[in-house]
Formats: C-alpha cells, sequence, structure tokens
C-alpha cells in the first residue's frame, strides 16, 4: 500500500484532522459528487466535517497504484452506518495533490 494512502487511512482512523491535512498539498484539491472543496483551508472544512462522523475502515476491498496515482475501493463506517466508498488521489511530492473520493448508492 501507497504510504501517503497508509497515512491517511491512519489519520481518519485517528481523528487527527491536523496529521490528516499534513498529507495534503497546499493547492490540494478534493472532488465528491457534491461538494469540490479547491485548496487547503476549503478541505480542511471538508475533512473537519467527515471526521466528525467517525469513519473507520472495515476493508480495503480493491487497490490498485500506477505512478503517482492511487484507485481504491473499500467498506467505511461513517456515521454509524456501513457505505462502500471509492476514490482516487493523485499524489506530487509526497503530498495529496489531487483526491476523488465517493460513496456507491
Amino acid at each position: 500500500m501507497h504510504p501517503v494512502l497508509r497515512k491517511q487511512l491512519d489519520c481518519l482512523a485517528g481523528g487527527d484532522l491536523d496529521a490528516l491535512l499534513d498529507n495534503y498539498a497546499p493547492d490540494a484539491t478534493l472532488v465528491r459528487f457534491d461538494h469540490v472543496a479547491s485548496g487547503i483551508e476549503e478541505v480542511r472544512a471538508t475533512m473537519r466535517g467527515y471526521l466528525a462522523a467517525r469513519p473507520e475502515l472495515v476493508e480495503l476491498s480493491q487497490y490498485a497504484e500506477s505512478g503517482d496515482t492511487v484507485f481504491y475501493r473499500a467498506t467505511m463506517e461513517v456515521g454509524g452506518q456501513r457505505r462502500d466508498t471509492f476514490g482516487t488521489l493523485v499524489i506530487k511530492d509526497g503530498k495529496i495533490w489531487r483526491q476523488t473520493a465517493g460513496f456507491t448508492a
């Protein structure tokens, strides 16, 4: 597993917003179906809300990596509900530069 994804999962499990944000580039963009966060302050606000739902990894079911891009599918416990999730991380200089994240229906 790519160390940036490993750190991401560890920070989510620990609920550590500052450590989580340290994983992002200052000009990061996070794209979700309901929201696009551009820049670290918007990512901070988005992740603060996500951490409030206490996300917990249940299972990393699929994982692929090529160069600077990581693609994953996982089951997460979010807000007390199990949700199937998927996303991509594009890594630049050891930080998340671009991210997509979503839940399946």
